[in-house]
């Protein structure tokens, strides 16, 4: 998960949340001499994808010694030691606040909506297969879309209304309630269901600050309000859990910036339907290291979910006629 995961984090959000209006934009950008390469976005999105299924693996392996919560706050700690000497270049370069007064109470309760889904999703994959577990995560922009309605006052289409009652179907189909390790896989999808919550805040907040300080922000953040409770599950980790630890992080930090760096040079309609090679990732990997596969069943919800996701991020018809 980053993300899985703060995967899915900023870049997440980035991918299935931004409104029509941002291809818009795009296309007013380029039409202005900005410099673009539709292909290398390309590349560098289906890179972080990629990326984002190891995090979750090493996560997953770990998750037998260490609680969750020390997972999740280890996970920050050591993205943050990667991402830090970047914005303190950049800080150096161009002196900047981070973060305005009036942005830090929305930018904490984003942040705090992302701990939550990272922690439930770290809960869920130890006890599910990677793939179960990310099919059921995937419920997330099904979700925001409604929430983005009632919060956001986003109109709701007949495609988007399909799209939601596709996707809790699919739901359906991976829970199939009664089933042995359901409980997992509804852990899974409360841990969507946060992650639709920290979309939508990041779509509220998202002109408050540039993609690399909302990074920092939300590193800094997720660890301070996760050290009170990794307080009372201290572990300590062996050299060989710290160097997975690091590794993580770093997964978790490239695959954040790769995404940024991708919706830099291509726009949302182009990018956002390689979100789902995190599938493919997870299920090799899921298989590789634990000799997970998912049931015919959870593969059809998986199935049925991604349809409904590439249906709310698809433009209309008339729109992309017009973009034409």
């Amino acid at each position: 998960m980053d993300q899985s995961s703060d995967a899915s984090g900023a870049s997440v959000a980035n991918l299935r949340s931004e409104p029509a209006e941002a291809n818009q934009q795009d296309e007013r950008a380029s039409a202005s001499g900005s410099t673009r390469s539709p292909a290398l976005g390309i590349v560098l999105m289906a890179i972080s994808m990629l990326f984002i299924p190891g995090a979750d693996a090493i996560g997953k392996y770990l998750s037998g010694a260490h609680s969750p919560a020390f997972l999740s706050w280890a996970r920050y700690v050591a993205a943050l030691g990667f991402v830090l000497p970047v914005v303190l270049y950049v800080q150096a370069r161009a002196p900047a606040p981070l973060i305005g007064r009036n942005q830090i109470l929305p930018q904490l309760l984003r942040t705090a909506f992302l701990v939550g889904a990272m922690t439930l999703y770290f809960t869920a994959i130890a006890r599910i297969p990677l793939a179960d577990a990310l099919g059921a995560y995937f419920i997330a922009p099904i979700i925001a879309t409604l929430l983005a309605m009632i919060v956001l006052r986003e109109r709701l289409d007949r495609r988007k209304l399909a799209a939601v009652i596709l996707g809790f179907i699919g739901a359906m189909l991976i829970v199939r309630p009664g089933a042995d390790g359901s409980s997992g896989t509804l852990i899974a999808l409360a841990s969507g269901g946060l992650m639709a919550c920290y979309l939508v805040m990041t779509r509220a907040t998202a002109q408050g600050s540039t993609p690399l300080s909302a990074l920092t922000i939300q590193l800094v953040f997720g660890i301070l309000l996760l050290t009170p409770i990794v307080l009372f599950q201290w572990t300590v980790p062996n050299r060989e859990e710290i160097l997975l630890i690091l590794l993580m992080g770093l997964l978790s930090a490239v695959s954040n910036l790769l995404t940024i760096s991708a919706f830099r040079m291509a726009p949302v309609s182009t990018l956002s339907p390689l979100v789902y090679l995190e599938l493919l990732g997870a299920t090799a990997l899921g298989y590789a290291m634990f000799y997970d596969l998912p049931s015919t069943a959870t593969w059809i919800g998986i199935l049925v979910i991604v349809i409904a996701g590439l249906a709310v991020v698809a433009p209309a018809r008339g729109k992309r006629g017009r973009a034409r």
